[in-house]
């Protein structure tokens, strides 16, 4: 027992003092050789060798951390057509501060939308909303308080169409222009605050680039909001368009987020369906002034004649035609055969000179 012990003691501990481990490196010579058991022997090579090189990540460009956490939810409802879907992917490819969804149905209602943006955790949301596979109306609104507003979108022409000459990074950060109206009317300034928070990239965005080398511009012609999106080039400050490009009429601006009391109704709007109705009613019109047109040609060609009376002075100037001696012919004329075919023609004629031949034979 005594000596199962001991061989016990011997493997747990250390060899005896006679038989010690080599070291894996030896000391240098300025160096004293270590004191000590043999895990101090061990260790103190390890702890004097030179580290292995490691490479070192470089930092971020932008140092400054993210505050403005403003996040887009860009999405549409169902019935939109390709160029839309083409529009609203180029809107989240320069924005990159947003998030997509999927297609909302059309049977719910609007105020669904503020818990889609709850559940993605955005506090902005652009809305296509498609009615009749032909009208595309966008809402820009500020959930769940508010404001929205609700614009009607024509002339689009996305970035595969356009195919323009200018090009940006991306995710890098865009400029805003402002027409000088922006701030002269209340309504245009509430949505120029509007445009500012859900266009502009919030600065220290992880997926944006600190560069700035686009602007996005909003000008208003004709009671309408035009959007365009243009390259600065270094040289020499230069502006390329980029693409995409549409037109925003406004309808109405909203207390709430899509719906409550309306702050605003423009009184220029004028309905997509009222615009179909009036170029019907004017192709009509064209054709009911054809008609009557023809109506009144065709009673003046139906209308009662006007005799006028014989002049007595016509038959002066007339001279009487000289008038031609009657023949009486005694004799019935030959009749010529009509002989359609040439060759029958010619048959004929070689008969009566055979006939003839023979009568002056035998005479």
């Amino acid at each position: 027992m005594a000596w199962g012990r001991m061989a016990a003691k011997r493997k747990r501990g250390a060899l005896p003092a006679g038989k010690a481990k080599r070291a894996r490196s030896a000391p240098s010579a300025g160096e004293a050789a270590p004191e000590g058991g043999p895990r101090e022997r061990s260790i103190a090579p390890q702890e004097n060798s030179v580290p292995p090189q490691e490479y070192s990540i470089p930092p971020p460009v932008s140092q400054g951390k993210w505050k403005n956490k403003e996040r887009v939810l860009i999405f549409s409802s169902r019935g939109i057509n390709f160029r839309t879907r083409h529009l609203m992917q180029d809107l989240r490819t320069l924005m990159p501060h947003s998030k997509a969804d999927t297609k909302m149905d059309r049977k719910d209602q609007l105020f669904v939308i503020n818990e889609v943006c709850e559940m993605k955790n955005c506090n902005k949301c652009i809305f296509f909303e498609a009615k009749k596979k032909q009208d595309l109306y966008m809402w820009l609104s500020n959930t769940p308080q508010g404001p929205s507003a609700k614009f009607l979108v024509q002339n689009i022409h996305t970035l595969a169409e356009l195919k323009m000459t200018g090009n940006c990074l991306r995710g890098s950060r865009p400029l805003l222009s402002f027409d000088p109206i922006f701030d002269r009317e209340p309504h245009y300034a509430l949505l120029k605050e509007l445009f500012i928070q859900i266009f502009s990239t919030p600065q220290y965005h992880p997926k944006s680039q600190p560069f700035v080398d686009h602007v996005f511009t909003f000008t208003v012609t004709d009671e309408r909001i035009w959007f365009r999106n243009y390259q600065i080039i270094e040289e020499d400050a230069s502006l390329v368009e980029i693409g995409p490009r549409f037109v925003l009429n406004l309808i109405k601006i909203f207390q709430g987020s899509f719906g409550g009391p309306t702050l605003y109704e423009n009184p220029h709007y004028q309905s997509p369906n009222m615009h179909r109705r009036l170029i019907r009613l004017s192709v009509a019109a064209k054709f009911r002034e054809k008609q009557q047109v023809k109506e009144v040609q065709n009673t003046k060609k139906k209308g009662t004649k006007v005799l006028v009376e014989e002049d007595p002075t016509e038959v002066v100037f007339e001279t009487p035609a000289e008038e031609k001696p009657v023949e009486i012919q005694l004799v019935k004329p030959e009749s010529n055969p009509i002989v359609k075919d040439k060759k029958k023609l010619r048959k004929i004629q070689r008969k009566k000179q055979k006939k003839l031949f023979r009568t002056e034979g035998s005479a």
